[in-house]
């Protein structure tokens, strides 16, 4: 089934912020999140006659952001940690509307896992994934999804609740 115009933009409104959010999680960077979510949109718009309804609209369009990021971080690598006593909390001159949503402690402590736990908690958690798709997406079983997941919770709870002791 080929996507139509009319419903690859209701694709577009419906999982665009999501998608953003995913994107921002992973790269670590508000402009870059952007670009990758563009990419992506792009690329799924390329590739709209191999949309199959019946799946998930938002695994689909996960999946190939995934693929995006992953092409960004073989030309460019995923940020480094700030070197320790650098402030979390950098100033910018213009109010960000999503200060609230993300968060210098969460995205320094996201950085801090390893990346198996930190994409799979991502895909779960930002994405708005089931466990399912998002085992389908990596390849991987239900069990590892879930205990990644699991061991990612407990890794950033440890986190942000031992940066603020």
């Amino acid at each position: 089934m080929t996507l139509s115009q009319v419903e690859f933009n209701a694709l577009v409104e419906n999982h665009g912020e999501v998608l953003y959010r995913l994107a921002y999680r992973l790269v670590g960077d508000r402009h870059e999140a952007e670009d990758m979510v563009q990419e992506a949109f792009r690329s799924a718009w390329k590739s709209r006659r191999r949309y199959e309804s019946g799946h998930s609209d938002r695994a689909w369009l996960a999946s190939i952001l995934r693929r995006r990021v992953i092409d960004r971080w073989r030309k460019k690598p995923p940020p480094q940690l700030l070197p320790e006593g650098s402030p979390l909390e950098i100033p910018v001159e213009a109010a960000d509307p999503l200060a609230n949503d993300f968060t210098d402690e969460m995205q320094h402590a996201l950085a801090q896992l390893p990346d198996p736990l930190r994409e799979t908690l991502l895909l779960v958690v930002v994405g708005d994934l089931t466990h399912q798709e998002t085992a389908n997406l990596l390849g991987v079983p239900l069990g590892t999804v879930l205990s990644r997941v699991s061991r990612a919770r407990n890794r950033l709870r440890e986190l942000l609740v031992g940066a603020k002791t």
